[in-house]
């Protein structure tokens, strides 16, 4: 689950050695990066290309997008790359094979450091902050998404990567509202295993010592995953776990119990249903969690907003809530992209707080998901001590950060 406060810190930036530099790929045929706004591009065209790349997640989706540009846009400047094939173009087709979704901003917008916001800082990092003024480039709605990657085809990814670096090794610009050249590429969210990540590194390393930059990879974070055996209940899940966690998961499950039935009810109108979810977050998180009453709560509240309009009617968008005795005492906003569940944001109710409401959710969660025949369900960013409580286990979250020397 990703906790992410309204203003956040920069994650660490530790120094390391990178790979060295492979063997140009071979492309089929030359490709085309353009710059592009994020408005020129059909929803139905990017998650048709979301949906060719293996390792698209829901936070891919061109509705995730959306609302985050329409929630926190004035924090940021767009900058979605498209890659084309001018053949098929000529051909009269769109020759779009990829979309490479990226933004920059300045740690400090020079004209607005009150709306200014930026990455959280990690716990135990030493953080190692970017120069406040740098002109940075990041993959789009960076600071809420989980997850990042490159839209394409799995065979056209080594071009598309390519084709962005002569895009981004022009020496300026050109924005019409920054044409200076950027400072640092910092793409993060990169999943371990996700080939974008070999192929942009590859692509910036064979041009880093003519262009005078360093290339260098980080782990950025962690998310813990639970791999939900098949043909399992939640019984025979829970006896996968650790006694003492066995234990402690059973003894707060049957103390709710006593207090009433106990259901994790599907949203039927999540769009109706926003104001109670906020309301729960916020007793849960107060002016720590995403919606105080600031200028970068109101952008919270109008990114959420935005993605239940979009999503509306659409099963990826998962909001529930815990009832206890037909009570609301926690409730849950996550994502199913029908093999995973995304366990995204919650808030609980303090007042319940002797019903164990957040361990009695997440056994809800799981109870379900193995019902459902769910293969995993993904807590996201962050190494909170109750996710491996569950069985998580790490996936690391990689960061590619490119400077100029």
């Amino acid at each position: 689950m990703t906790q992410t406060s309204a203003v956040d810190a920069d994650p660490a930036c530790p120094d390391g050695p990178t790979a060295a530099a492979g063997p140009s790929p071979v492309r089929d045929r030359p490709l085309v990066a353009r710059r592009a706004s994020f408005d020129a591009v059909a929803p139905a065209a990017w998650d048709a290309l979301a949906g060719r790349t293996p390792w698209a997640t829901p936070f891919a989706r061109w509705a995730f997008h959306r609302a985050w540009w329409d929630g926190y846009g004035e924090n940021a400047h767009d900058e979605t790359v498209l890659v084309v094939d001018p053949a098929a173009e000529a051909r009269g087709g769109d020759g779009l094979v990829g979309i490479v979704p990226l933004m920059h901003r300045h740690g400090v917008e020079p004209t607005d450091e009150v709306l200014q916001t930026s990455l959280r800082r990690e716990p135990g990092g030493s953080p190692t902050p970017l120069v406040p003024t740098d002109k940075v480039v990041f993959f789009g709605a960076s600071y809420h998404a989980d997850y990042a990657t490159v839209l394409t085809d799995p065979a056209d990814l080594p071009a598309v990567a390519e084709a962005v670096l002569d895009l981004l090794a022009v020496a300026a610009g050109p924005h019409e509202a920054h044409p200076e050249p950027w400072d640092v590429v910092d793409l993060r969210r990169l999943r371990v295993g996700d080939p974008a990540l070999d192929a942009l590194r590859s692509a910036f390393e064979r041009r880093a010592a003519d262009a005078g930059w360093t290339v260098r990879v980080e782990q950025e974070d962690v998310c813990p995953v639970v791999t939900l055996p098949a043909g399992v209940d939640i019984d025979g899940y829970l006896a996968t776990l650790g006694k003492k966690e066995r234990h402690e998961i059973r003894r707060k499950v049957r103390r709710a119990e006593a207090a009433g039935a106990i259901d994790l009810v599907p949203s039927p109108d999540p769009l109706a249903d926003l104001d109670a979810f906020i309301e729960l977050h916020q007793k849960r998180w107060g002016d720590d969690g995403l919606f105080p009453p600031t200028e970068g709560g109101a952008m919270s509240r109008r990114f959420f907003r935005r993605l239940f309009e979009l999503l509306a009617g659409d099963p990826i968008l998962d909001l529930r809530f815990l009832e206890v005795d037909g009570r609301r005492i926690a409730a849950g906003v996550g994502f199913d992209d029908g093999s995973s569940v995304y366990y995204y944001n919650a808030g609980v109710d303090p007042a319940a707080r002797d019903l164990s409401p957040g361990v009695v959710m997440v056994e809800r969660y799981v109870r379900d998901a193995l019902a459902r025949g769910k293969g995993r369900l993904d807590f996201l960013r962050g190494d909170e001590p109750y996710k491996y409580e569950w069985g998580a286990v790490d996936e690391p979250i990689r960061r590619l950060l490119v400077a100029r020397i």
